[in-house]
């Protein structure tokens, strides 16, 4: 089970059900000493609940933690009900809010992946409720079972059109390394308020919701920082604690983003009483996804949000503690205060290490001047008759591109910045 407190873990369970618009008819915590490799609860527990649930006409048991088949089974049959763990649930929450095609492709993978080592019939259970997606078969399928070779042969076709789309992913990131703009990662665990403050700082209108994962597919669009420079913010999906790895797997593409990010903004919400663990859940992906603890440290920022939520004792003290650190910043996605400190943050890390240069561009050259604008920050202007002299703050890596095309223009480059 996690290393959690049980209320929230028990808080936290609430949530993935209500995520997919299931009734909860009720929870309970219930101690397991050892889990029993048949049946993961004891006889006792199970005779106790089936009562229960006969009681109350429970069609769906959710146990929240990884059941393997032979458990999950023997359950069914003890319990006279269907039985979902975490990692099924989970997958269906994705399965329902995947967007794009990649997404849906990613999901069903992930799922089929589950299934195939069950066999497990189709959720129908989750069928009345709502509309399927994809592989979610309708009622009738209720006594059919997913044979293992229909599931490869699905397997093989979904990798195939995943792998079209994933090289179609790859020609946009070459393309946009063309003209390279810093890329903005925002993680967090889910709920931390990541498309909120997506919102916030782009002017987007992303679906941000109170609940786990209400956005999925990731998003990204152009700002400007205070200096002026561009830069590309991604939305991700949001993390969680024992995220199945199969899904950890199966959304690596689209997690790239992340990946390949310059600085990563490890959202947090600051509300939570569990805060201090699931920073540690978002750490334990993002390490599961190659982002060591050495690029953490050099690469990532804490947006401490959700401050509006706390009293203000407690909102004072996070304050003054994120003030007093170079890579942490307290904000409220909501009301807006701190955003304008986590851009000026965002502005002075990506300064680091850039070259200060005086450039000459002919006053005709307008696409040079529109480069310059674009990639670098302009710290003074000279207008003369024929040229335009510039004193620009550059990456290392534009400043490079620049001089192949425009080496003679560089007339200064000994300041670093």
């Amino acid at each position: 089970m996690r290393a959690r407190d049980d209320e929230r873990g028990l808080q936290e369970a609430e949530a993935l059900v209500r995520a997919i618009d299931l009734d909860l008819v009720g929870s309970e915590i219930l101690p397991v000493r050892a889990a029993r490799p048949g049946s993961f609860f004891g006889s006792g527990q199970i005779a106790s609940l089936k009562g229960w649930l006969e009681e109350h006409e429970v069609e769906l048991v959710f146990v929240d933690t990884t059941l393997s088949p032979v458990q999950q089974r023997n359950l069914e049959t003890g319990f006279g009900t269907k039985v979902i763990d975490r990692t099924g649930l989970i997958l269906d929450i994705f399965g329902e809010r995947a967007a794009t095609r990649e997404g849906v492709l990613q999901v069903e993978m992930a799922a089929l992946s589950y299934q195939r080592s069950r066999l497990v019939r189709s959720w129908t259970h989750l069928e009345r409720q709502r509309g399927g997606f994809g592989f979610i078969g309708g009622p009738g399928e209720s006594q059919l079972e997913m044979d293992r070779r229909l599931i490869d042969e699905r397997l093989v076709k979904i990798r195939k059109e995943l792998a079209d789309v994933v090289k179609m992913r790859e020609q946009h990131r070459g393309a946009r390394r063309k003209v390279p703009y810093p890329i903005v990662a925002l993680v967090g665990y889910t709920n931390a308020g990541k498309s909120t403050l997506f919102n916030r700082l782009t002017g987007a209108d992303v679906y941000a919701d109170d609940k786990v994962f209400a956005t999925l597919d990731p998003t990204m669009r152009g700002i400007d920082l205070p200096s002026g420079r561009r830069i590309i913010l991604s939305d991700t999906v949001g993390f969680i604690s024992e995220l199945p790895t199969t899904l950890v797997a199966a959304f690596r593409a689209t997690l790239e983003e992340v990946i390949e990010a310059d600085i990563i903004v490890h959202v947090r919400d600051m509300s939570d009483p569990d805060v201090e663990q699931q920073g540690r859940d978002v750490l334990a992906v993002l390490n599961e996804l190659g982002i060591g603890a050495e690029r953490q440290q050099e690469h990532m920022i804490e947006a401490l949000n959700k401050i509006d939520r706390l009293d203000e004792e407690e909102r004072e003290r996070t304050v003054s503690s994120a003030a007093r650190r170079d890579d942490a910043v307290a904000i409220s996605a909501v009301t807006g205060r701190g955003v304008d400190n986590l851009l000026e943050m965002l502005d002075a890390r990506l300064r680091t290490g850039r070259r200060i240069v005086t450039l000459d561009i002919p006053v005709t050259d307008g696409r040079t001047l529109s480069y310059l604008y674009s990639h670098g920050e302009v710290l003074e202007r000279t207008d003369g008759e024929e040229s335009v002299r510039l004193k620009v703050s550059l990456d290392a890596a534009d400043l490079s591109r620049f001089e192949k095309q425009h080496g003679g223009a560089v007339q200064d480059t000994s300041e670093t910045g």
